[in-house]
């Protein structure tokens, strides 16, 4: 085996939690232990037929398998468009402000390889999306964190971050409604959020996928009057319409930005497969029944989860949104990660532990609703049984 270095751009760069999990929840279901997997927020429900329908129909043409334009198909960019205008009440020009990608976490990569120079700083959320923190290394820019803390909503204090000095900050990367937490934004949050931006000459990016997900007033930050004068936003199928694995998403913001953006995207990839696209296109058309009837069982599944937080001992917002259930742990726990393994090795129920977010959710844990509440019930038959065996010993 030839010695080959790595390159220094990987250095601090860990694998990704949920990768690694999942190799030892693998070995563990080899081994018999039949796992519950309460970890990762995958939806587990299908599409719409409509969807699976139109990427049957299309899939089957002859003409459709070459490669597509690098900016995607017209048909799926008025539909981004008439789906940001119906919802969000944000007028995109299709042809010029809006670029789909091979999912919304490609896209963080995207962004930051377009702006980013070796030292320039970027404010990333702690706790928040683990991506944000690698892609920013990787991409040579240094990590700068601002805490996220429940006393203040999950909201950034941006006057406090404005009186440390913000002359090195290119960037900021903000996530509302937010993951891990739940926290939802304001109309008022997002205004001055845009403010800031402006003022301190900083590319706000936003990563938008839940905010279909328990909320009944879908938001984009691009909705704020002149918000594209330093606003991009991230948004993607994954979540609200069941299609975390058909890998759809999208960048949206000033042509500028998009035309900037494309400039490092034409060098990653071919195009999206023009059927998936199709299909992704008929996806936003969906309406109001549709997210009702998700939410309705994802309703369903947050009572169970919080019955389970409940015998756990731990503390929840019942007004979160999400896919998740975020709780801050008993007094008389203080270690996220050994406590979610003993969980996982003693009741063989994997749950999330807090810290994978960031230091300041070292004291939380969170699960997700992404399996069927039968299962969610047999996860508390499993905690009770673990909870009085503990009790015992």
């Amino acid at each position: 085996m030839l010695k080959i270095k790595t390159s220094d751009r990987l250095e601090g760069i860990g694998e990704y939690y949920f990768s690694q999990k999942l190799r030892e929840i693998d070995e563990l279901n080899k081994a018999g232990k039949q796992i519950i997997n309460l970890g990762i927020g995958s939806p587990d429900q299908p599409p719409h037929p409509d969807v699976i329908r139109v990427l049957q129909e299309e899939a089957a043409k002859p003409t459709v398998h070459g490669y597509q334009s690098y900016k995607g198909s017209p048909i799926l960019r008025e539909a981004m468009a008439s789906w940001y205008r119906n919802w969000y009440n944000a007028e995109l020009d299709p042809q010029t402000e809006i670029l789909p990608l091979l999912g919304s976490k490609e896209g963080i990569m995207h962004i930051c390889m377009t702006y980013l120079q070796k030292g320039d700083e970027v404010l990333i959320p702690d706790p928040g999306y683990p991506t944000y923190r690698s892609a920013v290394q990787l991409a040579g820019g240094t990590v700068r964190e601002y805490m996220l803390l429940e006393e203040n909503h999950w909201f950034p204090d941006l006057q406090a971050l404005e009186e440390q000095g913000l002359e090195g900050v290119k960037m900021m990367w903000v996530n509302y409604p937010h993951m891990p937490t739940g926290a939802l934004p304001t109309r008022a949050f997002f205004e001055e959020l845009v403010a800031f931006g402006k003022r301190n000459n900083i590319l706000i990016c936003h990563d938008n996928p839940y905010s279909f997900i328990l909320n009944d007033e879908p938001m984009s930050l691009l909705s704020v009057p002149g918000a594209k004068e330093v606003v991009i936003e991230l948004n993607s199928l994954s979540k609200a319409q069941n299609m975390a694995g058909w890998r759809v998403g999208m960048i949206v913001g000033a042509a500028a930005r998009i035309q900037e953006i494309l400039t490092f995207k034409s060098n990653m990839d071919s195009g999206m497969f023009l059927p998936v696209q199709l299909a992704a296109a008929r996806a936003l058309e969906l309406g109001k029944e549709w997210y009702a009837e998700i939410n309705r069982v994802y309703r369903e599944r947050r009572e169970e989860v919080f019955r389970i937080m409940d015998l756990l001992g731990a503390r929840y917002d019942r007004n979160q949104s999400g896919l998740f259930v975020w709780a801050h742990m008993p007094p008389g726990q203080r270690n996220c990660y050994e406590w979610c393994d003993e969980i996982l090795h003693r009741a063989g129920v994997f749950i999330t532990p807090g810290a994978i977010f960031g230091h300041a959710g070292k004291r939380y844990i969170r699960i997700s609703l992404c399996s069927t509440k039968e299962r969610i019930m047999e996860s508390y038959t499993r905690l009770e049984t673990y909870i009085s065996a503990k009790s015992d010993d």
